[in-house]
């Protein structure tokens, strides 16, 4: 596959999984979500010696701002479900992978964003950034598993207010609540985060994957009962008069605002 939207690269053991429409504050559409599944999958098949963890980063001043509103205001019921359907493959195949993914969030993490975060085992955060999961301000729900891993992380009376009120959290905040591991300052970000994956490549790699697995069974599965109950109820407000108003009303601001 030609990556038009992300770029990857290996160096030192380490896979760069970098979202690259800057100018859409690295916005997800289709084709960005297949490179995605496209280069996990590459981590995942990869030799020890070769990639012994990823990291999951953004170009430009955005880790991602959540799904291409072009697209997503635009697609066909038989579309819509496709995209839910790649969505949900691209979450399971990051916590599925036999590697450590790593999200380096150095800017905006809205929605889809946010979730592929929180499906990363581990998450590191320049200063002050802003995460969150607005779709309810869209007359939405999270469509990416944000209801699961989020309560999984946080808890239900936080994960609700966060949800239900569709604001943006700090970096700051999630670290207070042992979401994000680390935060650096923005002149150093980027060393930083270097330093951590490095000292985590001098660590015998299959004892990364028996940690990630045991780590992961510890928590338990995210419950496929849950992840279709979200997808259904979504897909229901989605298709709504009210989901459509302001997803339309949103798309339209965004044009004019370009």
């Amino acid at each position: 596959m030609v990556l038009r939207h992300v770029n990857y690269i290996v160096s030192n053991q380490v896979a760069w999984i970098k979202f690259n429409r800057p100018e859409q504050l690295n916005a997800m559409n289709r084709q960005m979500m297949d490179e995605i599944i496209e280069t996990l999958k590459l981590v995942n098949a990869a030799d020890d010696s070769e990639i012994a963890v990823a990291v999951i980063t953004g170009e430009g001043k955005a880790f991602m701002a959540g799904a291409d509103i072009k697209e997503y205001a635009q697609q066909t019921k038989k579309e819509f479900e496709a995209f839910q359907f790649i969505g949900r493959t691209l979450y399971a195949t990051i916590e599925e992978n036999s590697k450590p993914i790593i999200a380096a969030i150095n800017g905006y993490a809205f929605g889809g964003g946010f979730e592929i975060a929180l499906a990363c085992d581990m998450i590191l955060c320049k200063q002050f950034v802003k995460l969150g999961l607005p779709e309810i301000n869209l007359n939405l729900i999270p469509g990416g598993g944000g209801t699961q891993r989020l309560t999984r992380k946080i808890g239900s009376n936080l994960a609700n207010e966060i949800i239900m009120t569709g604001r943006a959290v700090t970096a700051e905040e999630m670290w207070a609540r042992g979401v994000v591991n680390h935060i650096y300052e923005k002149d150093s970000f980027n060393e930083k985060v270097e330093k951590f994956v490095a000292e985590l490549t001098n660590k015998p790699v299959d004892r990364l994957r028996a940690i990630k697995q045991l780590t992961h069974k510890c928590l338990g599965e995210v419950a496929l009962s849950a992840l279709d109950m979200e997808n259904e109820l979504l897909s229901k407000f989605y298709k709504s008069e009210e989901g459509q108003e302001k997803i339309q009303e949103f798309y339209q601001k965004s044009i004019k605002n370009k």
